[in-house]
């Protein structure tokens, strides 16, 4: 859970576990279910956690670790059903008590900055609303929101137990020796 590359393709996601990523979540934003399990195929030959992105059905299909789902989206119920890890995004302490009651493996917490990755994301947290999160749950909490390897020390010396990114996936050395000295 250290270190989630969120990649759109698989190239990104090589480079990210070449550099210690740990987990690899497939995000293709309004794709159909068909094209996110024709282009995650080869995903699960990486060795690193394979976690889909807000699509349920496409996880099931591609035999995935697990799914991530946000505040908005539905399918929790089946990925639990199905025996899939279920990440669930957090903004708030009350959401991230209600996604834990929910029945989560981990929580994905943010954006702790503002983040230009995600345009309809909740008001960054910023390191105290992270902290916050992280003391009421007993779950992992990720950061995202504009993590990178000049602040993923920060997010764990906050709580979190790894962090997640978009932009900076292909840093992943960079980000893992900080967090590795937070530690």
């Amino acid at each position: 859970m250290r270190l989630h590359a969120i990649v759109e393709d698989l190239e990104t996601a090589r480079i990210a576990v070449a550099g210690g990523a740990t987990v690899v979540q497939l995000r293709l934003k309004d794709a159909p279910t068909r094209e996110v399990v024709e282009r995650g195929v080869p995903f699960r030959e990486l060795p690193a956690t394979f976690i889909v992105n807000d699509d349920v059905e496409a996880a099931i299909a591609l035999a995935a670790d697990g799914v991530h789902l946000g505040q908005s989206d539905s399918g929790a119920g089946l990925a639990q059903m199905a025996g899939l890890v279920l990440g669930l995004s957090a903004s708030t302490v009350d959401e991230a008590i209600e996604a834990e009651k929910s029945g989560a493996a981990y929580i994905g917490a943010g954006p702790v900055w503002t983040t230009p990755s995600k345009t309809d994301a909740a008001p960054a947290i910023g390191l105290d609303g992270l902290a916050a999160i992280c003391k009421v749950v007993s779950l992992p909490v990720v950061a995202i929101g504009s993590v990178d390897a000049s602040n993923a020390a920060d997010c764990i010396l906050a709580g979190a137990s790894g962090v997640a990114v978009i932009r900076a996936a292909r840093d992943a050395r960079a980000i893992i020796e900080a967090i590795d000295a937070a530690l």
